[in-house]
This record gives structure tokens, sequence and C-alpha cells, in this order.
């Protein structure tokens, strides 16, 4: 049973596991994803957003049309605020720095996204270092725009992919420790602020 951080007529936000695909991907051994989860006990549940299979954290469900329409237009205007924390390879040398290099799905190995200046669409995120040990750095990452595995390949571009993410030439771990922490945004129907924080299981 899945429980919720947080549960109105209009909404859930709950904290997704690594490993486990947001929503359905192709083929019958794809089938089972958190929506699907998240359907057996509320059928009114509606996909706003997603995160990486490899990546846990809190992602926001809407519950009616309003709300989801209320959402999908807030993520896409950049009104919600995302944090994301992460351990990479190696220790970074400054405390703070943004990432602007535009991507674009690589064809003949996707799912990957590759950096291309040419035709490659705008990303830029945030990093700052929280602390730094044993030649790994724990970063918090603010994502300005939304690309697909935008954190993942901005941190490989840097120099230090993210430990455990071996398909962005990291080396292998338990797990790929990206976890999104953090969530804010403006309730869809009632207007008010909403705050919700998930510690990283790592």
């Amino acid at each position: 049973m899945t429980i919720p951080h947080h549960i109105d007529d209009d909404l859930l936000v709950v904290s997704k596991p690594a490993g486990l695909l947001s929503v359905p991907g192709r083929g019958e051994d794809k089938q089972d994803c958190l929506v699907a989860r998240l359907q057996q006990q509320w059928p009114d549940a509606l996909t706003v957003h997603r995160l990486d299979q490899v990546t846990s954290g809190l992602m926001v469900f809407a519950r009616n049309a309003r709300a989801h329409r209320a959402l999908s237009d807030a993520f896409a205007a950049r009104e919600v605020d995302k944090v994301y924390e992460a351990i990479v390879q190696g220790e970074l040398k400054a405390d703070s720095g943004v990432i602007d290099l535009p991507l674009i799905c690589d064809w003949p190995n996707r799912p990957k996204q590759i950096i291309d200046h040419a035709i490659g669409k705008a990303a830029c995120t945030r990093w700052s270092v929280m602390t730094k040990s044993a030649g790994q750095t724990r970063v918090a990452l603010v994502p300005v725009t939304g690309r697909t595995h935008q954190l993942r390949v901005h941190l490989q571009a840097l120099g230090h992919p993210i430990v455990g993410d071996v398909f962005y030439g990291a080396d292998a771990a338990s797990r790929v420790m990206l976890h999104a922490r953090h969530l804010a945004f403006r309730h869809p129907v009632s207007g008010m602020a909403l705050v919700f924080d998930d510690p990283p299981p790592f």
C-alpha cells in the first residue's frame, strides 16, 4: 500500500521508490508502475509529471480534470519549485554553479540524451555542494528546465556523474543516487501554498 504525503479531493503527493516506472512502458513487462499502483487505491489518479525509473522521490498526481490542467500548466510555466539531492563521483571544486547545456535524444541509443549545441533544446540546472567525503560530493540540484535525463546528463558533462548511473558513465552502485526531495506549488483549486520534503534514503 502506498502512503501519501498528502491527499485531498484534488491531488495526491507520494514518494516513488527507485526502480519503479512512473507510468507504463511498452510491453507487458513494463505495466507495473506508480500510477497503476495508485489507481488501485485511487482510480481517479492522473499523471502530471514523471521521474526516471532510477530516481526516487516526490511526485504529485491530480484527481480530477480541473486539477490536472492547473497542475500541468504550473509545471509548464515553471511555477513548481523542485529540488533534487544526488551523490556524484569525485569532489566538486566550486561550491555552486549553473550548467547550461542544450539536450537532445540520441535516437540510435534512445532513451539516452546527449548535449547538442546545434539543435538541442535549452536545458539549465543549478547546483550547490552540500558535503564532500571519500571522493564523492553530495549536491542539491534545481532543474530550471525539465528535460529528459537532464540532471544525469548535466552532471556527466561536468565530469561528475551521479553515483550508480552506469547509463551515463558512472561506476555501478546499489542504485542511482538521485532523489526528488522537495516539491512546492500552489494548490490547483484553493491556491494555498503547499510544501513537501522527503529526505533521501541514501
